[in-house]
């Protein structure tokens, strides 16, 4: 992982996380208007619109640079197409921070995720020099429960019934790691 400070980027063996920008609204819209995404997400809406896009992206640079939260595009290093996203929250009173990421369907089962996921733990612990990252999934959503095993996480708990997503509950699996 190699992270720009002055770009804000951050470059992988085959992605290139980078700041979304107003032309991504289009692709965002069309990987997110996807129910699959929305089932396994916990703030996605759906339908999924372009104008819903916009007024997600409208804060990132603001909060980039405040250090409330990096947001980032998921994309291929040598083409620039954009896969998803991933976003790192801090909690600085806390010195920690929350992931969470989505990934389009059609680029499901690459190890984009997880690719993504181990650069921002890394920009957590060695840049931003948090003591604890963690995230959180949806019970029923075991592939992104392994992803954050890759990337080291222990499963510290599960919320029961903590959610309520399409008319039903959902429990809440909670992962975290320590930077030792």
């Amino acid at each position: 992982m190699t992270f720009d400070q002055e770009n804000k980027t951050i470059t992988t063996e085959r992605l290139f996380l980078r700041m979304f920008q107003k032309s991504d609204a289009a692709d965002v819209a069309k990987l997110c208007n996807n129910f699959n995404i929305f089932k396994n997400t916990l703030y996605l809406p759906y339908p999924y619109r372009i104008e819903d896009a916009l007024l997600w992206m409208e804060s990132h640079l603001e909060n980039y640079e405040t250090s409330k939260s990096y947001e980032f595009a998921v994309t291929d290093k040598e083409s620039g197409e954009l896969f998803g996203a991933i976003a790192l929250s801090n909690h600085q009173r806390f010195n920690h921070g929350e992931i969470a990421y989505w990934i389009g369907e059609e680029y499901w089962g690459r190890g984009y995720a997880t690719e993504a996921a181990e650069a921002i733990v890394q920009f957590a612990f060695n840049e931003k020099k948090y003591h604890k990252v963690f995230a959180r999934c949806f019970h029923s959503n075991p592939a992104s429960g392994r992803v954050l095993q890759k990337l080291g996480m222990r499963e510290e708990g599960i919320l029961i019934d903590h959610v309520m997503k399409e008319n039903r509950y959902e429990d809440l699996v909670h992962y975290g790691i320590i930077n030792t």
